[in-house]
């Protein structure tokens, strides 16, 4: 009983920060109108990197070779996928590109099986379906064919996969604040080359307000918070069911942006909303439902 609570409580968690991260999609989107992608998310990182030590320090002083690599895999495959995810977007529909990239949620079994040799429960894979198929209506029955930019949100989409089945797979070996604080450090640094590497400016051309607002909100509740939440509770439930914990992210942004933003929410989106909550439901409570079901009617 004690695990299962611990479970839910860590499932709970990790709906909030696909709750955060969706919550501030309309900011992000908004800065990097006028910050170039890898300006933003140079300072964004390297703000959370800096917090996270502050609040680290005693963790940080142990840090050892061991968690220094997995930190840095970890960033690795946060960065590649934030640079797919933005050379998807140069060249095909975002709406595309964000489909795909949530296509990690039925990603994520073949890799644990193909790395770990790790099979997934029928109840997971069943979730990760629905909650896939949910991601089609809500990103507006997206245009999927063959293009480069399909290509680049596709591999986007296996970085993002890596990075949670690796988060799952270290979290229970290293000391969750160095794992972080590595981590955030790694993706400030490939995002610090990208910027010359791409010509982009260092400074974003425009340090107003809606920049510092941005930086600071996506650092501390969407970086720091998130992050380190995800690696947390990732020692308490699978790979599997975060990803499909984490298709909530679209569905939070769509509802902020409904209610805050005047965007529509239209009724193949609302379905695409409903199969994704059914997928975590599944996920979660699929098990569990049909053991009961099965009691009640073998009395």
């Amino acid at each position: 009983m004690a695990s299962r609570l611990k479970r839910f409580g860590a499932d709970m968690s990790l709906l909030a920060v696909a709750i955060v991260w969706g919550s501030t999609f309309l900011i992000v989107q908004d800065a990097i109108k006028q910050t170039p992608v890898y300006t933003f998310l140079f300072w964004r990182f390297l703000l959370a990197a800096v917090l996270m030590a502050v609040f680290s320090v005693k963790h940080i002083q142990a840090l050892d070779k061991r968690t220094l690599f997995a930190g840095f895999v970890l960033g690795a495959f946060l960065f590649l996928g934030y640079v797919f995810q933005t050379f998807g977007l140069v060249y095909t529909y975002s709406s595309t590109v964000g489909f795909i990239t949530g296509l990690n949620v039925v990603i994520i079994p073949f890799v644990l099986l193909i790395i770990f040799r790790k099979k997934v429960s029928f109840y997971s894979c069943a979730g990760a379906i629905a909650a896939a198929l949910g991601l089609y209506f809500l990103s507006a029955n997206a245009h999927v064919g063959m293009g480069k930019g399909e290509f680049y949100a596709f591999i986007c989409a296996v970085m993002f996969s890596l990075q949670i089945v690796f988060t799952g797979f270290y979290t229970n070996k290293h000391d969750t604040h160095s794992l972080v604080f590595v981590q955030f450090c790694a993706v400030s640094v490939f995002c610090f080359f990208g910027i010359f590497a791409l010509n982009n400016p260092l400074l974003p051309p425009t340090f107003d307000s809606l920049f510092i607002k941005a930086v600071v909100i996506t650092s501390v509740f969407a970086t720091v918070f998130a992050f380190f939440i995800q690696t947390a509770m990732q020692k308490f439930t699978s790979s599997a069911k975060t990803a499909i914990i984490f298709t909530c992210e679209p569905v939070a942004a769509g509802v902020v942006g409904y209610f805050f933003a005047n965007e529509a929410f239209t009724p193949a989106q609302f379905v695409g909303a409903v199969l994704i909550i059914i997928g975590m439901l599944a996920a979660e409570i699929g098990e569990y439902a049909v053991k009961k079901i099965k009691t009640l009617f073998c009395r």
